[in-house]
C-alpha cells in the first residue's frame, strides 16, 4: 500500500516541476552591429571584443558591421530587423536612450534585449595644440564673455553624452546650454579631424579617440569628466571637477540584442561577456584606451538603464532636447 501511494505521489511531482531551460549556443556568425564608422568608438568597442568573443568555445564567427547615420538610428533598424535572433549585437552607448527620449528614434531599450554592461568611457575635452586655451578655466571664462563664440565639435547626435559635457560646462558658466555653439559630426574619426584642422575650436568625444594625437603632439587635453583622475594613458589629465568646475559625466557601454531574445540565448551572452571581462587581453584593452570597467549581467544592465534613462530625461529637457506628448 505503501508503495502503490509513494509511486504516484513522485511521478506528480516529477510532471510539476519546471523544465529545464535548453542552453543555446551560436549556430552561425555573430553579426556586431555599430553606430559609428571604422574609427569611432563603437567601432573601438566592437573590434575589440570581436576578438575575444571568437576566441570563447561556441561561437563559430563574428564580424562587424558598421551602420553609422541618424545619430545611431540606422543601426538600432538593422538590430530590429531580426527579432528573437541572438546572432545580432547592438554596441550599446548613451546614443540609444538619448533619441528615444527626443523623439529621434521610436527604437528604445525597451523593445530591446539588454545583454550586459562591460564599461564607462570617459569624456575629454581638447583642442589644436596651437589653440589659445590652456585649461577647462579658459573654455568657462570664453564662455561668460560670449557663449556663442567658440564652437564645440561632437559625434553622432545632439544630447548624447559629449553635448551633455558641453551642457554642464555652459552651466558652470552662467549661460544657457542652447545658445553654445555646437557642430554635429556622422562619425567621430570625421569629428575629430575637423578639430585637428581647426574647422572647430573644442572637441568633446571618447577619451581614448585623442590619446594618439596628444602623444603626437597634435592636440592638447582641457580637461576629463571622470569624478577621478585616470590611470595610464590618461593620468596627467586634469578632471573639471580638481579644476573647480562640476562637470561629471561617463558614456556606459556594452551590448544589447533584438527584441525577443529566449532566457537560454540571454543566458549564454550575459555569461559569454562575464568570462570576457576576466581575460588579460580585455585587461590589457581597457588600460589601452582607457576604459574603466563597470561589467554588469543582463539584469542589472536593464535596471541600470531605466535609472539612466530617467536621469538623463531630467538633463535633456533642461536642454530643451525632450519631445513633448
Amino acid at each position: 500500500m505503501k508503495f502503490r501511494i509513494t509511486l504516484p505521489l513522485v511521478a506528480l511531482a516529477v510532471s510539476a516541476a519546471p523544465a529545464v531551460a535548453q542552453e543555446w549556443t551560436p549556430s552561425k556568425n555573430v553579426e556586431i552591429v555599430s553606430s559609428s564608422g571604422p574609427g569611432g568608438a563603437s567601432d573601438r568597442q566592437a573590434r575589440t571584443v570581436q576578438k575575444l568573443l571568437q576566441a570563447i568555445p561556441g561561437i563559430p564567427s563574428v564580424t562587424v558591421n558598421n551602420r553609422p547615420g541618424g545619430g545611431g538610428t540606422v543601426a538600432l533598424t538593422v538590430l530590429a530587423q531580426h527579432p528573437a535572433d541572438a546572432h545580432y549585437l547592438y554596441v550599446m552607448q548613451t546614443g540609444i536612450l538619448v533619441n528615444r527620449i527626443v523623439g529621434v528614434a521610436s527604437i528604445g531599450y525597451q523593445d530591446l534585449t539588454p545583454l550586459a554592461l562591460l564599461m564607462r568611457e570617459h569624456i575629454i575635452a581638447w583642442v589644436k595644440a596651437d589653440s589659445p586655451l590652456k585649461s577647462a578655466k579658459d573654455v568657462i571664462a570664453a564662455l561668460k564673455k560670449d557663449p556663442g563664440g567658440l564652437s564645440f565639435g561632437l559625434s553622432n547626435t545632439r544630447g548624447n553624452q559629449n553635448h551633455i559635457i558641453i551642457a554642464m560646462l555652459a552651466r558652470v558658466a552662467g549661460v544657457d546650454p542652447k545658445a553654445v555653439k555646437v557642430v554635429v559630426y556622422s562619425s567621430g574619426g570625421q569629428g575629430i579631424t575637423a578639430a585637428l584642422g581647426g574647422h572647430v575650436e573644442v572637441w568633446v568625444g571618447s577619451a581614448a579617440s585623442v590619446v594618439p594625437h596628444v602623444k603626437s603632439g597634435a592636440a592638447r587635453t582641457l580637461g576629463i569628466g571622470a569624478a577621478e583622475r585616470q590611470p595610464g594613458p590618461l593620468a596627467d589629465v586634469a578632471t573639471f571637477r580638481e579644476q573647480g568646475i562640476d562637470a561629471v559625466f561617463s558614456d556606459a557601454r556594452g551590448f544589447i540584442g533584438p527584441r525577443g531574445l529566449t532566457p537560454a540565448q540571454v543566458s549564454f551572452w550575459s555569461g559569454s561577456f562575464a568570462k570576457m571581462v576576466q581575460h588579460e587581453d580585455w585587461k590589457s584593452d581597457l588600460a589601452r584606451y582607457a576604459w574603466e570597467p563597470d561589467y554588469r549581467n543582463a539584469a542589472d544592465t536593464r535596471r541600470f538603464l531605466d535609472e539612466r534613462s530617467a536621469l538623463l530625461t531630467k538633463i535633456l529637457d533642461e536642454l530643451g532636447l525632450v519631445k513633448k506628448q
